[in-house]
């Protein structure tokens, strides 16, 4: 009895699977619809419908369980931690993705948005691309040269390389599509916006910090982090930083900033990594490090990674509260850490170090891509990109209203129509008050802490 209810009651689990997947258009008239079809030959060819709609709508619901949509999670039991988890425990029954390129130097990676594709730079000219899931190699070139950095553009068509003194952008072939001579090597501390859709330099910003190794765009509000002794907050819209942040007693090393542009993680030779809440520029949390920080790496669902020496630890909840202890721990030995990457999308980590380029999974890093936002994402990278002049601390200060006086702005007009006339710039007034509504919002949001 208790089997012939169990049986049933998986039946009609597997009845609820089915319906999900039959299509509104065929397979749902039901067995006494079709009876009251008098026309036999009619009757039959939509029996035969309603058999192959409801054996298609059965095989999707068997396959139903392959489906990656959500994350899961690493779960310790009883006293076990999960920092003791290692990668050759989660992958017993998985094939471990590295690849050996002694040859190269140290390397530096980047995921597509998407997470699909991998490009990969050697120090010493390797570039290379390829979809990692796959093992699919798109293109491989040498350039005879030091390679600095890769970068994907808005998809998997193009990438930038910075190289030993120029910028240059490769097509998936790894065909020389352009050469950017403005991008030089910023020994002189130049801070440069190009328009890759139109091809034309935006603005180029003298820091007068000197030279920078280390930079971070905030995804929230495309505002650029700069690391120097300070962290400066930059836009294409001003020649001086918007905000400066003192976040360390020697040269920053390493930055990351989370995908809600709410947090900002640190590190610098002093030893020490910090995290930061970018709304109100405070320190939240403050980390030894036992040596310094060579990469940081922020994953969609919070876990922050941090590369040092030959290792990476991975850590949870470090922004909310400080953590006694690591969420997971890596280590590559023999090797240098040069770059670390969350693949978005995937719990999955990308490093770059001095043998090639390894993949270790991290559960629960990164949501799982929905069937929509995988059609939607090529319109979604378009549609997002705005103007340059657009670039501020606060981007949803569009569409709101200045709540300016009458006076002001019939000043503001008045100045403006004199300058028009005379041939000149307007003139501050004698109380350094901003002369314009942009001019308002724009010294509002500089700070310096």
């Amino acid at each position: 009895m208790a089997n012939e209810t169990k049986e049933t009651i998986e039946e009609m689990i597997d009845n609820i699977n089915v319906k999900k997947y039959i299509r509104p258009a065929e397979g749902n008239l039901g067995t006494k619809k079709l009876k009251k079809i008098k026309k036999k030959g009619l009757r039959s060819t939509l029996e035969r419908v309603e058999k192959r709609s409801e054996d298609a709508a059965r095989k999707a619901a068997n396959y139903e369980i392959l489906l990656v949509e959500e994350p899961g999670y690493l779960e310790a039991e009883g006293i076990e931690k999960t920092f003791n988890i290692t990668q050759k425990k989660l992958k017993e029954n998985l094939e471990d993705e590295v690849t050996s390129l002694k040859t190269f130097g140290a390397y530096s990676l980047d995921y597509t948005r998407n997470g699909r594709n991998m490009v990969i730079g050697g120090r010493k000219g390797h570039l290379a691309t390829f979809d990692w899931q796959s093992n699919k190699k798109g293109c491989e070139i040498y350039v005879k040269e030091a390679v600095r950095d890769v970068k994907w553009l808005h998809n998997e068509l193009f990438f930038a390389a910075a190289q030993k003194k120029y910028v240059f952008i490769y097509d998936q072939n790894g065909l020389e599509v352009h050469k950017l001579k403005n991008h030089i090597e910023g020994n002189a501390g130049w801070l440069k916006y190009q328009d890759t859709s139109t091809g034309k330099l935006v603005t180029e910003l003298r820091t007068k910090l000197g030279q920078c190794d280390v930079m971070a765009q905030n995804p929230w509000n495309a505002i650029i982090h700069l690391g120097h002794t300070n962290v400066s907050l930059w836009s294409p819209n001003m020649s001086t930083p918007l905000v400066k942040m003192l976040t360390h007693r020697g040269p920053v090393k390493a930055l990351a900033v989370d995908h809600t542009g709410t947090y900002m993680a640190s590190a610098g030779l002093d030893g020490r990594l910090k995290l930061w809440d970018v709304r109100t520029y405070k320190c939240l949390q403050d980390y030894y490090t036992r040596t310094s920080v060579s990469s940081l790496s922020i994953s969609q669902l919070g876990l922050l990674g941090v590369g040092w020496g030959p290792h990476v630890t991975v850590w949870k909840d470090a922004f909310k509260t400080k953590q006694k202890s690591p969420y997971m721990n890596h280590l590559q030995a023999g090797t240098q850490i040069q770059d670390i990457n969350f693949c978005p999308y995937e719990d999955v980590l990308g490093i770059g170090h001095s043998d090639g380029i390894s993949s270790i999974l991290i559960p629960e890093a990164n949501p799982f891509q929905t069937k929509k936002q995988r059609q939607e994402s090529e319109v979604h990278s378009l549609l997002d990109k705005i103007q340059p002049e657009m670039i501020t601390l606060d981007p949803t200060f569009v569409g709101k209203v200045d709540r300016a006086s009458r006076e002001m702005l019939a000043k503001e007009r008045k100045e403006e129509e004199e300058g028009l006339k005379n041939g000149s710039k307007k003139q501050e007034s004698h109380d350094n008050k901003p002369s314009t509504a942009l001019d308002r919002f724009t010294n509002k949001n500089r700070k310096i802490y």
